[in-house]
């Protein structure tokens, strides 16, 4: 609307404005049409006009006076005026400019007396009537105003109290209280009570607040009241039934007050029926959360200092009764808890089902802290228990049971019932979780919840539902672990011993798969007890008792401590078993008593302990070895031991544990197979051990019940319920294929992945352990599995070898009891369908069978090996030998007999016990029975069996080594490929190695050399012993002793070796083109060259095991003492060899004493092994006999390699060649050789009784040659012994006092003999092939050269007297020259290596040669004797070669022996007188030398203990040097015996020996030359009697 007052009437007020501006105003207040609209102008007007005024446009006298004319025109003018004015008088106190307030108050003064002053009195500002003067003080107006108005609008006639009114309170109270069972409604006494409001004029909040109490008093009524509470709010502020209950709230808040559970269900029922609001009351309620806030943090703290006091160590009783006292004082403050109103609120809230707001509390306090107050948790759990009644009673209660229903609760805003498994989700798992640990104050409760989880886990597992369906299953499930895990467990922790509600819990456990239950029990363990005061203060107790137990344990008290122990894990068995198994793994003797008191535990206990053991195993913290890095850490051998004895005894589910090995073996970590190889080997009786007697063995080798009764140390019985357990496991899981790969194939790996940093004996350990738990594993599976389970499960060979990458040995060990099921089901099913009995007809069966089966094997091995191999070998042959085993071969009859006799004898006992009662006695006797029928029904169908496969074999064995190479070849390719990978694999397969071989050779199979391969098997061993791990090397010693016992038997016997070697292809020693094995009598080996065979062979078992006791490395020192201790009954067996390893082995002891206890511990016992096996070993000449070399003519036989290995006199090679291929060497070696190798021979060959260790060492050549003769000279000779020994009858004697110093002295002239034999042994293979070509021709020559030897002896002792001269010279030339060939050492003492022919003359020179050396005695000289022994010795360890004696020659000498009989008997004769004559005349001299210089034999005894000192500490000593020790004390008992005379030789001898390497000249010179004369006097009868004697007592 546009101006009222234009500006020009402003302009021109006097002139036009005013009338105009009347004339406006008549206008307006005429017009009466439309009141509104012209009251509006009015008011407009008037208020620009004024406006105009205060703006200081129109002055207020002008303006007071127009007004005053316009007031006559309306009656309500003034009023219009006051109210602008008071606009304006708002507008004018907000601005700041003060001119504009000035002239509005000069306006209103103008006009006072248009407007009355209560007008404006009621209209304006006090401040503005201040000013304008009309009141005094604008604060008193304000009081005054205030006054007035209280009295006007506030002060009212009612009533509030009963005694200001008590009519009309008592009739609303008789009103309120009538009884209301007739038809009285709320809305008729809602009329009566506004009625007496109005009548008596009531309060009515006063009212409302009785309406209240009358309700508090008759809680049955809901249904009258709440209606009535709700239309009696229609007519208050809503406001006003929060306040007057939170006023009643207030009332009982003082300490001493308790508020009345009455009041807490009236205010719930308003609550759920939404007449106030939650939030509106909450505030009314004490305490304030943040108190209570602060009350959980207190009860955490106080929680954790009761752990604190529970886990301090308390020395003293008065402690405990303080620490009594202290539990009082809390147990009583727990008692009163102060009056909490939120949480009596809540209670009343659950009690009447009003579920969401009671949710809406609790979440306003901490977790658990409102459940945490019983009456709470047993009102939440009524309310659980009402909701799923209907669903329990449907699905829940077990058959049988009766159960008592739960009613429904009456109001309708109670949660819904639970009919279905979906409805739980809705709210009954909501309110489990708000219960958590508080589940525990209603155990009926817990059993329900777990028996719809039980019946839940029943539809899961049927899977016939659909798509939809299934995913809320799924969701379904994953609530149902929540709640057990949130709700249920930690109710059992808080459970008190409830041994029911644990197996209920189990009945819905077993139902989860491990994987779900382990983590379950992980949560339970690790986080749940830390959630909450209760449970932290639980798991405190529970470890301070479990300590109190342990404590006590013993295995006397195991009944009343395993009760205890039941009783706590019932509740906390988390807790309890980590406590256990910490003292487990620390102290080891308490696992069987810990064993013995489980057996009180529930089925979910056990599962427990099951996941306890893996997260204790699986500890990330503990290291898996112990501080040496050698060996496991024993915390885990504990561990390990515990479960195999717990998982035997109780019924834990074993599938977890394995999942674990697996898991742990595909990470490549092979420490955790020690858990499988415990659960194996107690759950099936399945050991495995490296110390099984030869009795074991040979029971493991029948069938299952001979195993069972004779195979294993400790007689585990009863292992067929676990054996199955253990089996079900396995195969429910799919883990028994899986471990034995992952094992094969970590056996490999363990080297490359585990080894790298760690201690190689570690590396060996885990080797062995992967290996023994890989075959410990088979051998159960084997046994346990049916055919139909094998076969599906494992694959073909070629298949686990190319696709799995399993190693073949391990392949085949999978697959041979797969192969064995299948033939034996084949067989049966053939004997079935053919009713024939006859022998031949099973055999034919049988073997039909086998073909049916190996067929495909032979097809599928092919492709193992590259098709070169098949060159040799057919892929039948090679799938034969994997496939058998022992079982297969031989029957063991005596260990059956054995097993037999014990059950006869336990009879025996039976009848003989008196104090059994006759019912046990008959049972016992029963079982005895049965038992040693089973055993005698088992031993025919074994030997039945065997014939069997002895039958297949023999038609097969045509076909099995093709030899298309060479036999050589071949042989390799079955060492290679066959015997060398199985006979470490175990101890059975080592026995079945050594006997498959043996059964090769018997079976006369084409092509196969049994001597080349036992050659191959006993030549060098080094590197096969090096390269094992320890259980390995044992095997090896198995495999090497079984081999040996073979030799021996065959070496002991001429019979036994005729009969079993004789004609048989295996000993053939010519090799002619394969397919022509021609039975040539002369082509095969003879007895006696096969007893120089083995003698080789033993000495090259002893080289070998000298080089490695002598290396310092751990393994092969430890291997081959191994090894020793196995070959032990067989080896050594040869005096000398023997003596040599017992010196090494001695060192070893010294050595290692402080630095490796395990090999010093290892060496001394083999040390006193080997000294018990000392009587029954022989001297050389008895193990074989020597024959004479042919001097100047002939080289000895061949002797190593596989060609030579024992071949026949056949091969014996022409002197002349001979002599040309070694010319060159002979110059160059002449002195270095002759002189070197009399250094350290000397001693031996001067003493008459030392003996060489190698037995082939060439000093003793010319009495072997004698020796040989005499025995071809039959009785005539024997006579001459007789004669000779009464000549000789002191000497005799003291020899036959100690049996085993005969020897020694053939042995000591033997040495030199066989050293000169191997001088001439021709070497290189090259040779030995030359050899073979030119035999015949060699016949001839032989038989010549056999005459000159024999002559060329006697004259070589002529001349022996005649070279005094060149001794000392030889001497210094061999000291100052360091003895090489080709840059290398050359092994001088028994050194087969020079193949120089040495001419007589060198033989002679050198024997006088060392006699003058042996004189010299100084002491200077015993130290370079040392020196010079050391570097000897060093040379000889590296290079001994050969070792052999002459093997082939001697046959062929004794036949030219035979025609020069007559020759050599009249020689030997005069050789004995002459020998005899000899001796007397220097054991003359002796006697006087030694009168003459007593002070130098005694310094050269020093000297003599100097020496032999140096050889224990030289780096390796040939097996020449050794027994000289032992040689000492001998030659010392015998000097007692045989009189002063003999003594004093011996004594003499003795100097010469020690003194023998030296090289300065000594100050006795005279003596020298008077001793060695005397000696080359005396030299001769020595010889003599030593003969007469060795004969004799062969």
């Amino acid at each position: 609307m546009a101006a009222a007052l234009p500006a020009e009437w402003i302009k021109n007020w006097e002139k036009a404005g005013k009338n105009e501006f009347l004339q406006l105003c008549r206008t307006l207040s005429e017009n009466k049409s439309h009141d509104n609209v012209s009251f509006r102008d009015i008011q407009q007007v008037l208020y620009e006009l004024a406006y105009h005024v205060i703006r200081g446009n129109l002055k207020h006298d002008q303006a007071s006076n127009v007004l005053g004319d316009v007031i006559e025109l309306r009656e309500d003018m003034p009023s219009i005026l006051a109210d602008v004015f008071c606009i304006l008088d708002i507008e004018t106190s907000c601005l700041e400019e003060k001119s504009k307030r000035d002239h509005f108050t000069q306006l209103v003064l103008a006009c006072l007396y248009l407007v009355s002053d209560t007008v404006l009195k009621e209209r304006l500002d006090p401040e503005t009537l201040e000013s304008l003067g009309l009141i005094k003080q604008s604060q008193q107006f304000n009081q005054k105003s205030v006054k007035i108005k209280t009295k006007l609008f506030y002060k009212q006639q009612k009533f509030n109290l009963l005694r200001e009114e008590n009519e009309g309170y008592a009739k609303l109270i008789a009103e309120l209280g009538q009884d209301l069972s007739g038809n009285i409604t709320s809305d008729l006494i809602l009329e009566n009570i506004k009625s007496l409001i109005g009548c008596f004029n009531l309060d009515p909040n006063r009212v409302l607040d009785i309406i209240l109490e009358v309700y508090e008093c008759r809680p049955e009524y809901d249904d009258f009241f709440v209606p009535l509470i709700e239309s009696y709010m229609y007519m208050c502020e809503p406001q006003t039934l929060c306040h007057i209950l939170g006023f009643k709230f207030k009332f009982y808040q003082d300490p001493s007050g308790e508020t009345p559970p009455s009041l807490y269900r009236v205010a719930a029922v308003l609550l759920q029926h939404n007449l106030i609001d939650l939030e509106d009351l909450y505030v009314h309620l004490l305490p304030g959360d943040n108190a209570i806030i602060e009350e959980h943090k207190r009860e955490i703290v106080e929680a954790k200092q009761i752990v604190r006091k529970l886990t301090m160590v308390v020395l003293s009783s008065e402690k405990t009764e303080e620490k009594e006292k202290e539990k009082e004082k809390e147990e009583e403050k727990t008692e009163k808890p102060p009056d909490n109103q939120k949480l009596g609120l809540l209670e009343a809230l659950l009690k009447i089902g009003d579920w969401q707001h009671a949710q809406s509390i609790m979440d306003q306090m901490p977790p658990f802290y409102s459940t945490s107050h019983k009456p709470i948790a047993i009102a939440l759990c009524q309310l659980v228990h009402v909701t799923i009644e209907p669903l329990y009673r449907r699905v829940g209660v077990p058959k049988g049971a009766k159960g008592s229903p739960i009613s429904s609760l009456p109001n309708k805003r109670a949660p819904k019932q639970a009919d279905s498994f979906e409805d739980l989700r809705k709210e009954v798992f909501n309110m489990l979780c708000y219960l958590g640990p508080h589940l525990s104050h209603d155990p009926i409760l817990f059993a329900k919840v777990v028996r719809l989880g039980k019946a839940f886990m029943k539809e899961f597992q049927s899977d016939g539902s659909k798509q939809e369906d299934r995913e809320k299953m799924e969701i379904l499930f994953s609530c149902l672990l929540s709640i057990t895990d949130q709700v249920l467990l930690p109710s059992l922790s808080l459970m008190d011993c409830n041994a029911c509600m644990s197996e209920e819990l189990w009945g819905m456990f077993k139902t989860f798969p491990y994987q779900y239950r382990y983590r379950l029990y992980g949560q339970w363990k690790n986080e749940t007890y830390n959630s909450h005061p209760l449970l932290v203060k639980v798991k405190a107790q529970t470890i301070d008792r479990a300590k109190y137990i342990m404590k006590r344990l013993t295995k006397e008290n195991v009944k009343p401590s395993g009760r205890q122990i039941g009783k706590l894990s019932h509740s906390n068995p988390t807790i309890l078993f980590d406590y256990i198994l910490s003292q487990i793994q620390k102290y080891d003797n308490l696992i069987t008593p810990v064993v013995d008191s489980l057996k009180y535990l529930t089925s979910l206990n056990y599962d427990v302990l099951a996941y306890c053991i893996i997260e204790a195993l699986a500890n990330p913290e503990k290291e898996r070895m112990k501080h040496d890095d050698t060996t496991i850490s024993s915390w885990l051998q504990s561990l390990a031991s515990f479960c195999g004895a717990v998982f035997r005894k109780y019924p834990i589910e074993l599938a977890g544990l394995l999942q674990y090995v697996a898991n742990q073996l595909k990470a490549g970590k092979s420490f955790d197979l020690l858990i499988l190889k415990e659960v194996v080997q107690k759950m099936a009786g399945i050991e495995i051990t490296e110390e099984m007697t030869m009795e074991q063995l040979e029971a493991m080798t029948g069938g299952e019940q001979l195993k069972a009764e004779g195979g294993y140390f400790g007689q585990i019985r009863n292992t067929k319920k676990s054996s199955q357990r253990l089996k079900d496991a396995l195969l429910d899981h799919d883990l028994a294929l899986p471990l034995c790969l992952l094992m094969a194939q970590q056996r490999n790996g363990v080297i490359f992945q585990e080894g790298g940093e760690k201690h190689l004996k570690l590396v060996g350990k885990l080797y062995d352990q992967c290996h023994d738990t890989l075959v410990q594993f088979g051998g159960f599976l084997a046994s346990n599995l049916s055919t139909e389970d094998y076969i599906k499960r494992v694959p073909s060979i070629d298949v686990l070898c190319n696709e799995f990458h399993t190693p073949h040995d391990a392949a085949f060990f999978l697959s041979r009891p797969m192969y064995a099921h299948h033939i034996s089901s084949k067989y049966d099913e053939l004997k079935k369908a053919e009713k024939g009995n006859k022998q031949q007809h099973k055999v034919h069966k049988y073997i039909t069978s086998c073909e049916l089966v190996m067929a495909p094997v032979h097809d599928a091995v092919i492709s193992l090996h590259l098709p070169k191999v098949w060159d040799d070998i057919s892929p039948q042959f090679y799938a034969t030998f994997w496939s058998l085993t022992m079982y297969d071969l031989a029957v063991p009859h005596s260990s059956y007999d054995r097993e037999v006799n014990k059950l006869k004898v336990q009879m025996k006992a039976i009848d003989d016990n008196q104090e059994m009662p006759p019912n046990k006695k008959k049972k016992e006797k029963e079982r005895c029975t049965a038992l040693q029928d089973k055993l005698l029904e088992e031993e025919k169908k074994q030997l039945e069996h065997v014939q069997r496969v002895l039958q297949r074999l023999k038609l097969e064995k045509d076909n099995w080594l093709l030899a298309k190479s060479t036999k050589n070849e071949t042989i390799t390719k079955f060492l290679q490929l066959c015997i060398f990978p199985r006979c470490i694999f175990s101890a059975i397969d080592a026995v079945y190695c050594a006997h498959f071989v043996e059964l090769v050779h018997q079976q006369k199979t084409p092509n196969f050399s049994t001597l080349l391969c036992y050659d191959r098997v006993f030549s060098d061993i080094i590197y096969t012993v090096a390269s094992c791990t320890e259980n390995e090397a044992s095997r090896y010693g198995r495999f090497l002793c079984c081999m040996l016992e073979t030799v021996t038997r065959w070496h002991s016997d001429r019979v036994i070796y005729e009969k079993e070697c004789g004609n048989y292809p295996g000993f053939l020693t010519i090799l002619r083109a394969t397919g022509f094995d021609g039975g040539n009598k002369a082509d095969q080996l003879d007895y006696e060259n096969f007893r120089h065979v083995v003698h080789k062979w033993h000495y090259k078992l002893t080289k070998a095991s000298v080089h490695c006791l002598e290396t310092g490395e751990y393994t092969h020192i430890r291997n081959i003492l191994i090894v020793l201790t196995k070959i032990l009954p067989w080896y050594p067996k040869v005096l000398n060899l023997g003596q040599a390893l017992e010196r090494r082995v001695h060192k070893i002891c010294q050595e290692e004493k402080e630095k490796r206890p395990d090999l010093y511990a290892l060496a001394m016992g083999y040390s006193g092994q080997l000294k018990s096996r000392k009587p029954f070993m022989i001297p050389e000449n008895e193990f074989h006999h020597k024959d004479p070399p042919a001097r100047n003519a002939v080289a000895a036989t061949v002797q190593n390699g596989p060609g030579g290995a024992g071949m026949p006199t056949s091969l014996t090679i022409n002197t002349a060649k001979l002599e040309e291929s070694t010319a060159e060497e002979t110059e160059k070696l002449k002195e270095k050789s002759q002189g070197a190798v009399k250094v350290i021979n000397k001693a031996a060959n001067t003493t008459p009784k030392v003996t060489t260790s190698n037995g082939n060492s060439a000093s003793n050549s010319k009495i072997i040659k004698e020796k040989d003769d005499k025995e071809k000279s039959g009785k005539e000779k024997d006579k001459e012994k007789k004669e000779k020994i009464t000549a000789a009858t002191p000497e005799t004697k003291a020899l036959g006092k100690d049996g085993k110093d005969k020897p020694k002295e053939e042995r000591a002239n033997k040495d030199d003999k066989a050293r000169e034999i191997k001088e001439k042994t021709p070497k290189s293979d090259k040779e030995k092939e030359k050899a073979k070509k030119e035999e015949k021709a060699s016949k001839e020559e032989k038989s010549k050269t056999v005459v000159t030897t024999v002559e060329s002896k006697s004259a070589a002792e002529k001349e022996r007297e005649k070279e005094p001269s060149r001794e000392k010279d030889v001497v210094k030339d061999m000291k100052s020259k360091e003895i090489t060939k080709g840059g290398e050492k050359i092994p001088v003492a028994g050194s087969l290596k020079s193949p120089v022919p040495r001419s007589e003359t060198s033989e002679s020179e050198r024997e006088q040669k060392r006699r003058k050396v042996d004189t010299h005695s100084s002491p200077s000289h015993s130290s370079t004797v040392k020196d010079n022994l050391n570097e000897l010795k060093d040379s000889s360890a590296k290079h001994y070669i050969n070792h052999t004696t002459p093997t082939l020659s001697k046959s062929k000498e004794r036949e030219v022996d035979k025609k020069d009989l007559d020759k050599s008997r009249e020689r030997s004769r005069e050789r004995e007188k002459k020998e005899e004559k000899d001796r007397k005349d220097r054991k003359r001299d002796h006697s006087n030398s030694d009168r003459e210089v007593p002070q130098d034999s005694t310094k050269r005894r020093k000297e003599e203990n100097g020496t032999t000192g140096s050889s224990k500490h030289s780096k390796s000593e040939s097996p020449s040097d050794s027994p000289r020790s032992n040689e000492k004390e001998k030659e010392k008992s015998k000097s007692k015996s045989s009189g002063k005379e003999k003594g004093d030789s011996i004594k003499a001898e003795k100097m010469e020996k020690s003194s023998s390497g030296s090289k300065k000249e000594s100050r006795h010179d005279k003596e020298k030359t008077e001793k060695k004369e005397k000696r080359e006097s005396a030299g001769g009868k020595e010889e003599k009697k030593h003969h007469k004697s060795s004969d004799k007592h062969r």
